[in-house]
Order: structure tokens, then C-alpha cells, then sequence
């Protein structure tokens, strides 16, 4: 039975907290602080019942190599300015000097340890690493549901190290929402799949397509089942690798009775770095010199059509390449369409990674039923497998 932090006696502790802070930067700036705000419910909760919090975290793969670029400094002034406090920060996560700042925190502070990926141990689960990370805490509780699905020392290596573990708020939430709210889902049940590789998304597509009524395909990866269709799509990225798989998934779709449903129009540029030539077009009359880079208005009307007439949406994917704003309107059009949605009832959980991260610009991130904080463990989980992170707190 895996213990949520009312399982606890926080008071007077140290709480050990693995957390997800791997957030987009731009420069030494955060530019978006969804994962940090998340975090922030687990965090008070300890801090209210008279603990002191030492914090652990990764940001982006440095290879097990100090790269300032990728410093937690930064997220701890962001965490401190939400806090509205001051906290602690040490430059080795492992180091004798951050494990005494740990030991002689008082009730009520915070301690921020640097990049655990800083040290090529993480990855590895190495024992030794592991044990090292251990001596910041007494209590040790899991909320980085983004890397749940990682192998690594700080949320499986460390856990044995502990007499008691368990999981926070965010990483609660997650799994009932994930696993227990999509188990039985209430139908018409839409599954909107986008970005641009197919490989990452074929567990879903293979699991959903015996419990979806409808598949809406959109994104770089839309183009690859186009072609299996033997549609033209002009210079659109197609994966040919891919193709004898997508016509495997359309096949059993029809035989199942789901509806995939492909665009009909993309608005299209000559490349993402000359975007001012773009412009609309039917898929077939995509001309060859220019890719498709987001759905067009008519896929667009056609989509949101399909999911007002839904009563469970999973959403992992956006439209197009939503970073550049001439092509995000497929994005955030469905996006303003789905808020209205779950005011009209539907349920509507996004599967964390970009699309959490374009709702979160659109100020959109509260009008749906729920948001995942992890895209690659969100998949993990909905396509059945276990986490190892969570199988290691189960045990």
C-alpha cells in the first residue's frame, strides 16, 4: 500500500521530497513555472505541520556533467519568490557541507539541492549515490511524477534507505486521475494524439484503440498516416518507418468500429525557419516545396466538432509547432475549445509535456478537468505499464 504524506508524523522531521523542476527556460530565466506551482501544495503541507524540507531535482540531461546552463539557482528564485521566503540552496546535491545544511535545518526551511543529474550516478540508481541522498532526510515522499517512470537513484535507489516513504499531493493526484478516472471512462471517449513522432505515442494508440470511440490524429505524426492512406502531403515530415504501422492501427480501428480522424487541411510554409510564406491548403494540394505545420481551419472545425460531442477527452500532443505563433492556432483554438467543453461537463485530461506546457501560456491550465505534470510517465502509465517509481514505494 503505497502511503500518501497524511500517513506521517511530519512534525519536527526532515522530509526528503523528490520533485519535478525540470521546467523551459529562456537564459537564466524560468519561463514557465507550471511543475514548481504543483510542487507547492506537498511543500506547504510539510512546512504547516512543523517540518523542515529538503528538496531534490533534475533539470534537463546534462550528462552527468556540471553545465551552468542547467543550475537549479534559478528555479530556486522562482520557488522562493512563490513562497514568498527565503531558502536554502547548496551547489552538490551530495556534498558533506549539504548534508550538515540538511541535518541543522529548523522547522519551517527550506533546502534546495543542485542538479542531481550533475552526478552521472542518478541515471545509473547507483547504490552508493543513493545512500548519500538518503542522509538529507528522515522521511522520504516522491511528487516528481514526470520521472516516475525513470529508473534512477532518487526515486527507486534511494527508497530502501527509508523506514518511511511515500508519495505527495501532486503525484496523488496523477495517479488517481491517470490511472483510476481513464480505467472507465464515460463514453463517447475521444483520444486527441499530436506531435511530431509516432514511436513515442504507440502504446497508447495500441491500447486506446480497443476503449476509444474516436482517434483524432493531428500534429507532424498526422502526415505519416496520410501517407499510409496514400495521400499526398507535399514535403510534410512523414516517417516511413512508421507507415506499415499506421495502416496496421487504421485496420483495426475499422475492424473495431473507432473512428481515426485525419486533417483535411494544413497551413503550410516552405520551413519553420522561413514561416512567412505560409498559407492554407487541402492535404492533397500541399505543393512540394512546403510542409504542413499545423491543421487548418477546416481539420480545426471538423475536430472540435468531434470532441463537443464527447464525454471523456485524453489529450497528449499539440496541433502543430505551437512555439512559433504562426503556427499555434490549431493548438490554442482547440485548447479554448475544450475549457468550453468541461464547462459544458466533459471530462477532459491532458497528458502533461508540451500540451501542458501551451496550455499553461494560453492560461488555460485550470479550465480542465486535469493536467498531467508528465508527458513520457503520463504515457507510461496510461498505456498499462507500472512506474517504477511507484512500484518501488509499493513494495
Amino acid at each position: 500500500m503505497i502511503k500518501t504524506l497524511r500517513a506521517f508524523d511530519l512534525q519536527g522531521k526532515n522530509i526528503l521530497i523528490r520533485a519535478d523542476f525540470n521546467v523551459p527556460m529562456k537564459g537564466s530565466i524560468v519561463s514557465n513555472n507550471f511543475r514548481i506551482k504543483a510542487s507547492l501544495p506537498t511543500i506547504m503541507t510539510c512546512i504547516e505541520a512543523g517540518a523542515a524540507v529538503v528538496i531534490i531535482s533534475h533539470m534537463g540531461r546534462p550528462n552527468g556533467k556540471v553545465d551552468e546552463s542547467l543550475s537549479l539557482v534559478p528555479v530556486g528564485e522562482e520557488l522562493a519568490g512563490l513562497l514568498e521566503m527565503p531558502i536554502k540552496f547548496s551547489d552538490n546535491c551530495i556534498s558533506r557541507d549539504a548534508i550538515d545544511t540538511s541535518i541543522s535545518l529548523k522547522s519551517g526551511e527550506i533546502h534546495l539541492l543542485e542538479n542531481l543529474r550533475f552526478h552521472k550516478e542518478e541515471e545509473l540508481n547507483d547504490q552508493e549515490f543513493s545512500s548519500k541522498l538518503a542522509r538529507h532526510g528522515q522521511i522520504y515522499i516522491n511528487d516528481a511524477f514526470g520521472t516516475s517512470h525513470r529508473h534512477h537513484s532518487s526515486n527507486v535507489g534511494v527508497v530502501p534507505f527509508f523506514k518511511n516513504a511515500g508519495i505527495g499531493w501532486l503525484m496523488d493526484k496523477e495517479l488517481k486521475y491517470l490511472d483510476n478516472s481513464m480505467s472507465k471512462p464515460k463514453t463517447p471517449l475521444t483520444i486527441v494524439i499530436g506531435g511530431a513522432k509516432i514511436d513515442t505515442k504507440l502504446k497508447i494508440l495500441e491500447k486506446f484503440i480497443d476503449k476509444a470511440d474516436n482517434i483524432i490524429i493531428g500534429g507532424g505524426m498526422a502526415f505519416t498516416f496520410l501517407r499510409a492512406k496514400g495521400k499526398k502531403v507535399g514535403g510534410s515530415l512523414v516517417d516511413d518507418s512508421m507507415i506499415e504501422f499506421a495502416k496496421k492501427i487504421m485496420n483495426k480501428a475499422l475492424i473495431k468500429g473507432v473512428k481515426i480522424i485525419l486533417p483535411i487541411d494544413a497551413n503550410c510554409a516552405n520551413s519553420l525557419e522561413n514561416p512567412s510564406t505560409n498559407g492554407i491548403f487541402s492535404i492533397e494540394k500541399i505543393p512540394d516545396n512546403m510542409m504542413g505545420l499545423d491543421i487548418g481551419l477546416e481539420t480545426l472545425e471538423k475536430y472540435n466538432s468531434v470532441l463537443s460531442q464527447s464525454q471523456t477527452v485524453l489529450w497528449n500532443g499539440p496541433m502543430g509547432v505551437f512555439e512559433k505563433k504562426e503556427f499555434e492556432t490549431g493548438t490554442r483554438v482547440m485548447a479554448k475549445h475544450l475549457a468550453e467543453c468541461v464547462s459544458n461537463g466533459v471530462k477532459v485530461i491532458v497528458g502533461g509535456g508540451d500540451t501542458a506546457a501551451a496550455l499553461e501560456d494560453y492560461g488555460l491550465t485550470k479550465e480542465m478537468t486535469h493536467v498531467s505534470t508528465g508527458g513520457g510517465a503520463s504515457l507510461e502509465l496510461l498505456s498499462g505499464n507500472a512506474l517504477p517509481a511507484i512500484t518501488a514505494l509499493g513494495v
